[in-house]
């Protein structure tokens, strides 16, 4: 890149530039990279390009004379900061050195290694990982005695997402409790005590855990006059990525941080914020014209990823959100195929053809790898876990483990093998552990006796075994022994949906919400267990299906000619929260049905319906050629039935010629491709 640009811009024209800004950038890009001063706010649609833009922003700057050093990136992750700084680099052809670029945590660290002193820190403080913040918590519960007055308190991780979401979110711990952790109002003031306790260890330890990074970064600019007007003098231009995600800490922190020259350039996008469960709050970027007066605001509405069709209805459905920035993306493919809604009889005929389609994409020579099935919940991919294995199609559930490998259904499948196969060790001991005071040293002890009596669950539960044992050993077999009675009940010891819902009123449904960050999603998938069981006839044939999956997995698809060894290729399954900022050429949305997407509790609240929109929004917007719903129009409800399903609202709201609608025929089902 040895020659030199001019460019031309509003009245003046720069020369001596190594870029040419204007061949590399669409006009929206390249107003933003060249005239973006003071607020602004850049409204990067889906497939805009909003990367490269920052990019080149960076290096428009650095062209210009910005020194690095008074220029800040922040990123969401270690991965984006990374790529942007290489590509910057291999843009200018030399090194950025000085450039500040980050996450929020890796900066916020790097100034209180600086700076700490101001905030009552030295730079050889420590920082506390996850674990390391549960384990600090674990031990502030058992300081204050919490767990001799409640076997039932919740567990440390739960206590740590609480106390986390309070921080980041500004708010208090009743505050957060009340919303999203009702069932916990009763230990409230027990929170309290372990977060003034948990503060007081990590003071007295020299120790900052993640979200003391972003927290003692905001009173350092609070508290220090000095350190604010140093560092906002400092940071010249100030640039944030994906600003729809950041909290109310990170949106405080970047106000004071652009205190000084004003130079800050938020880039996100309303329609695609659906984190709010990790505080992410989308007044931010809503309420950013107001927070800084002067604002200008882009747009990048120019799509590179998706088909007119595919736009058109993501356009349609996102114009349907009150509280939003109006923009239509544009597609620069003008051809394409329209979406496909397809009715379907149940959820197994759902699975069904949704597999037959991906073996039929495969077969007219589609990777694997470029289709993707997403779902609003991880349950609702259940039935189709199952049908791709039977049918051996690899595939891999992005960012979480398939649905029966998950901690709370492993758990309840541990019961049932163990009514299936009484001497099966490995889940009468993960059976056991769920009660409290028994640990897997006295499981396997417990074990010795489950053999010395063959595996004889009616003289297990009778026999008298145990007498030795602690107190809260002995409580927790008894009410293990409670369970196991109740599950050999005649009228239900051979139906699975049954048994399944026996178990959670037994006191799993309870341990789930003690035990698991995000309990209600849990409950939710058992919910669904409960009526996925009810489909299967006997408990055998249940346990089969769902425990021998793995032996078919992949075993139809060898390597082919183009493909890397060692890199199979593969389906992707993910939920769409995972799916975000990724793309395939064809994906599938199934489980279109209200009450499943939006999910029921959002239609109670118009800004949770807003956000549900929002990620039917990502959803559609992820394909770049092909995109199909699907809609089961029957469930089995265990309380109700058999029930037909309404179609999702969402689908409902758009208009007709936006796809195109099928009913599958019984008979399409059961032809089945296989490959060789």
């Amino acid at each position: 890149m040895n020659k030199k640009f001019t460019l031309k811009v509003g009245s003046s024209t720069i020369p001596s530039f190594k870029i040419d800004y204007a061949k590399e950038l669409n006009p929206s890009q390249l107003e933003v990279v060249t005239q973006a001063e003071g607020a602004c706010l850049v409204l990067a649609g889906a497939g805009s390009g909003k990367t490269r833009t920052l990019i080149y922003r960076v290096s428009y700057l650095l062209e210009k004379g910005v020194q690095p050093e008074h220029v800040l990136l922040v990123t969401f992750t270690n991965k984006a900061a990374q790529e942007m700084r290489s590509r910057v680099e291999t843009l200018l052809e030399s090194k950025a050195k000085g450039l500040w670029c980050g996450t929020f945590h890796h900066i916020g660290n790097r100034l209180l290694r600086m700076y700490g002193r101001h905030a009552g820190l030295g730079d050889d403080f420590g920082i506390l990982d996850d674990e390391d913040s549960r384990d600090l918590v674990k031990s502030c519960i058992q300081a204050l005695n919490l767990k001799s007055i409640d076997a039932k308190f919740p567990k440390p991780g739960v206590v740590q997402s609480i106390l986390s979401f309070s921080v980041n979110a500004r708010k208090s711990i009743a505050e957060v409790v009340e919303t999203s952790y009702p069932y916990f109002s009763q230990w409230i003031r027990d929170f309290e005590k372990i977060k003034t306790l948990y503060d007081q260890k990590k003071i007295k330890t020299n120790n900052l855990d993640y979200d003391d990074l972003l927290l003692r970064w905001l009173l350092l600019l609070e508290n220090s006059q000095e350190i604010r007007e140093k560092l906002s003098r400092q940071f010249s231009y100030i640039l944030v990525d994906e600003y729809q995600d950041t909290n109310r800490l990170q949106h405080e922190v970047i106000r004071l941080l652009a205190g000084h020259h004003k130079n800050v350039l938020v880039v996100g996008d309303d329609a695609q914020s659906i984190y709010s469960f990790r505080a992410a709050d989308i007044q931010n970027i809503l309420d950013f014209p107001e927070n800084y007066p002067e604002t200008k605001i882009f747009k990048l509405e120019t799509n590179y990823r998706s088909t007119k069709p595919i736009l058109d209805l993501a356009n349609r459905s996102i114009g349907h959100n009150v509280h939003q920035f109006q923009k239509t993306l544009r597609s620069v493919q003008e051809a394409g195929t329209l979406p496909q809604f397809v009715r379907l009889r149940d959820p197994r005929q759902e699975a069904g053809f949704v597999a037959q389609r991906v073996l039929e994409l495969k077969e007219s020579g589609l990777e694997l790898s470029e289709i993707a099935i997403l779902f609003r919940a991880h349950y609702q991919a259940a039935q189709l876990e199952l049908e791709l294995t039977k049918r051996g199609v690899p595939y891999v559930v992005r960012g979480g483990v398939r649905f029966f490998e998950q901690a709370h259904i492993k758990d309840v499948l541990a019961y049932l093998k163990v009514l299936s196969n009484p001497l099966d060790e490995i889940s009468w001991v993960r059976a056991l552990t769920l009660h409290a005071g028994i640990g897997p040293g006295y499981a396997s002890k417990i074990f010795l006796a489950v053999e010395k009596e063959a595996g004889d669950l009616q003289k297990v539960i009778s026999a008298s075994f145990g007498a030795n044992f602690p107190p809260k050993v002995r409580d927790g077999l008894f009410q293990y022994k409670k369970t196991l009675k109740n599950l050999l009940r005649p009228e239900i010891h051979d139906h699975p949906d049954l048994l399944v819902e026996e178990i959670l009123e037994q006191g799993y449904n309870k341990h789930v919400l003690m035990n698991f960050e995000n309990a209600q999603d849990r409950l939710e998938d058992l919910r669904q267990l409960v009526n996925f069981a009810h489909t299967y006839k006997d408990l055998k044939s249940f346990l089969a299906d769902v425990t021998l999956r793995e032996g078919f997995k992949g075993e139809s698809f060898a390597v082919g000619a183009g493909d890397t060894p060692g890199t199979p290729d593969q389906l992707v399954l993910s939920t769409i929260h995972q799916a975000k900022g990724l793309e395939w050429r064809a994906v599938f949305v199934i489980s279109l049905s209200e009450g499943q997407f939006p999910h029921a509790r959002a239609l109670e609240r118009e800004e949770s319906l807003e956000e549900e929109r929002r990620l039917f929004y990502v959803a559609s917007t992820r394909a770049k050629e092909e995109l199909v719903f699907t809609h089961p129009m029957t469930r089995y409800d265990f309380n109700a039935g058999t029930v037909i399903s309404r179609t999702s609202p969402f689908i409902l709201e758009l208009p007709a010629a936006c796809y195109d609608e099928i009913e599958i025929e019984e008979s399409e089902e059961e032809e089945t491709i296989y490959l060789e």
